[in-house]
């Protein structure tokens, strides 16, 4: 069968971060520590999880969860968080690293979980990878999980751009890094039924090169 260029494009965005699992989770395992305004996005989210959207009760899934820390990070923030990434490599240091947490390996365009279900979807820079025709179908599928009272939030790069990257935390890689201006991740969520909340674009830190940018939307019905 032909592999068309979405199934390549994940294919070498899985296995380039197989390859870096290990130094990623060394090299940011302390970031969020460095980053208040990051802190307290993920702190809003997890107080409107908690009183809306079937609160405590209901899971939030870590989309692009990485190594684990953000999810740790929400788990302590009292929501009862899970992980989801696309790199097997990924997701075994995130079991190691954290053992009480769940991890799976899974693809965010094709959840393996029910209608309207989650108390929250995160998004940590999850969706930098997908070109940007590809964003309406994506946050149709978190809308799909979340129950109505439920929330998002979607961390990204924002500009108007795509970085190609042949080389990330000392390693070869093969990835395109698309930054969006926020004005259209807004417009796009909407269209999927989620209502913006909040928004907070941040200056480039340390060896960031473009502003960070956050969006909060809650699913209507």
């Amino acid at each position: 069968m032909k592999e068309t260029k979405e199934t390549a494009d994940l294919n070498s965005v899985r296995a380039s971060y197989d390859a870096v699992a290990v130094d990623y989770a060394r090299l940011l395992g302390t970031e969020l520590a460095r980053r208040p305004l990051d802190r307290a996005m993920l702190a809003a989210f997890a107080e409107y999880v908690r009183g809306d959207g079937g609160g405590a009760a209901r899971a939030v899934a870590d989309l692009g969860c990485g190594p684990g820390r953000v999810t740790a990070h929400l788990g302590g923030l009292g929501v009862r968080a899970f992980g989801v990434d696309l790199s097997p490599a990924m997701v075994a240091v995130a079991r190691r690293t954290y053992p009480g947490l769940r991890f799976e390996v899974g693809s965010m365009a094709a959840l393996d979980v029910a209608d309207a279900v989650l108390g929250g979807v995160l998004a940590w820079y999850a969706t930098v990878h997908t070109p940007p025709g590809e964003l309406p179908a994506l946050f149709a599928e978190f809308a799909r999980v979340l129950a109505p009272g439920g929330h998002l939030l979607i961390a990204f790069e924002a500009g108007d751009e795509r970085v190609r990257l042949e080389h990330a935390y000392g390693r070869p890689v093969g990835l395109d890094v698309y930054r969006t201006p926020p004005e259209l991740i807004a417009d796009l969520l909407a269209g999927a039924g989620l209502e913006e909340i909040a928004r907070q674009v941040r200056r480039p830190e340390g060896d960031e090169e473009s502003p960070r940018a956050f969006l909060l939307a809650r699913r209507c019905s």
